[in-house]
């Protein structure tokens, strides 16, 4: 997928957010996902980003079936199921009915480090809330972009962008 097609695919998808956006800042993410729909169904689209909305479809189609297939603590039967599969980074995974003690060991090392990322992530985030709430005591009146510039000193940088890094 070109950098370009991913882009414009990122480009489609912000249109689609602000044109499905209330005067109150809200959306739905199905009215986003209809939108969205709609704009890349439409037949002038370029055919390089047809083939980058194709991959990243690929993408999430593979990503949600190994979700399905990952092993869970909740599942009535166990975690086991034969056709289970477990992910061992790097791209590479497993059938459960096929993994060795190596193969097991790394997926729970990788779940290891993945909780300790969630947990940190959580905590930076709780630690954004707590601090804006105590800031929205003192300035009730400001919404939070406004809270972010006069309080915390925010001043937007246009080369930035709002995407996770």
């Amino acid at each position: 997928m070109s950098v370009t097609a991913e882009l414009r695919l990122w480009e489609i998808v912000d249109e689609a957010a602000h044109a499905v956006t209330d005067q109150s800042g809200r959306f739905r993410k199905g009215d986003l996902e209809a939108e969205v729909r709609q704009r890349l169904a439409a037949t002038d689209l370029e055919a390089h980003v047809q083939a980058a909305a194709l991959d990243k479809l690929v993408h999430g189609l593979v990503r949600g079936w190994g979700e399905r297939r990952s092993p869970n603590p909740r599942r009535k039967s166990g975690m086991f199921h034969p056709e289970g599969v477990l992910k061992l980074g790097s791209g590479i995974w497993v059938w459960m009915d096929l993994a060795t003690p190596t193969d097991l060991l790394e997926w729970g090392r990788l779940s290891t480090r993945n909780l300790a990322r969630v947990a940190r992530a959580e905590a930076d985030r709780q630690d954004y809330v707590a601090e804006r709430l105590d800031a929205f005591r003192q300035h009730g009146d400001l919404l939070l972009g406004q809270l972010e510039r006069i309080v915390f000193g925010y001043v937007h940088d246009p080369d930035s962008s709002p995407d996770a890094e």
